[in-house]
Parts: C-alpha cells; structure tokens; sequence
C-alpha cells in the first residue's frame, strides 16, 4: 500500500464522506444506498469509490445485481490508526449524511438492499425524505 496514494484519495470531501460512511456504519454498502445517504449523482460516487479501492480502502463484492463496498476488512496498523482518528473526528462533520444513510438501511430485507435509487428529489429536506 502506497501512503501517499492513500492522502492524495482522502484529498476530496466526497470519498472523505464516503469513508466515514463506512467508519461509522460498519455495514457494507450499494452504490444506491451511497448515492440517497450523500445525496450526489451515481457517477460521482463510483468514481471516488474506484479510487478508494485502487488504494485498498475498500473491497467490493457482488451479490445478486448488486456491488457491496465495505472497509478493507484486514487493514494495516496505520490505516486502522487513520480509520479510528477520521471515525471520531468526522462523525460531527458529516451527521446528516450518516442519518440518511441509516434510514436507507432500514429498508433493506435480509441484511439487502432491495430498492435501487430511491430519492425522488434530491433537494429534500432530511426530515421529510421518504423512500
């Protein structure tokens, strides 16, 4: 694992969002689920997905029609110690996006996503989303 290469992929809010996604959630994650919790376009979040994987932060597997992103489950100890220092700082930075991100999981059945895309309009308030 290259660091500096680890730095440059965290050089950007969307995959710094994205990781803490992961960090906080613990939970491995679809594209779809990505794409409602941030509230950003699919393209954008494949992209900073992609190089979050190239930089082995993130492993993927598919099940069914769907690609699971997840933490690289056996991370070095720097990384572990970077992952534990971002879990804690950004978990105030990014709250809204880990609470959208909750109530997407919460419509998955037998631990999957189900739903696709499921935000209609993008500009909704939290309080009001529905899926």
């Amino acid at each position: 694992m290259n660091f500096a290469d680890v730095f440059k992929a965290l050089g950007d809010e969307t995959r710094l969002r994205l990781l803490n996604l992961f960090l906080q959630s613990r939970e491995k994650i679809c594209v779809c689920e990505m794409v409602d919790a941030l509230l950003l376009p699919q393209y954008k979040i494949s992209k900073s997905l992609s190089m979050l994987r190239n930089v082995g932060l993130l492993t993927a597997t598919q099940k069914g029609i769907w690609v699971y992103y997840e933490l690289n489950p056996s991370p070095s100890k720097c990384m572990n110690d970077l992952f534990g220092l971002i879990k804690k700082h950004f978990r105030e930075t990014y709250p809204d996006d880990l609470k959208r991100l909750n109530k997407r999981l919460a419509l998955r059945e037998d631990g999957l996503c189900i739903l696709g895309f499921a935000l209609k309009d993008k500009k909704e308030k939290v309080d009001s989303e529905e899926f």
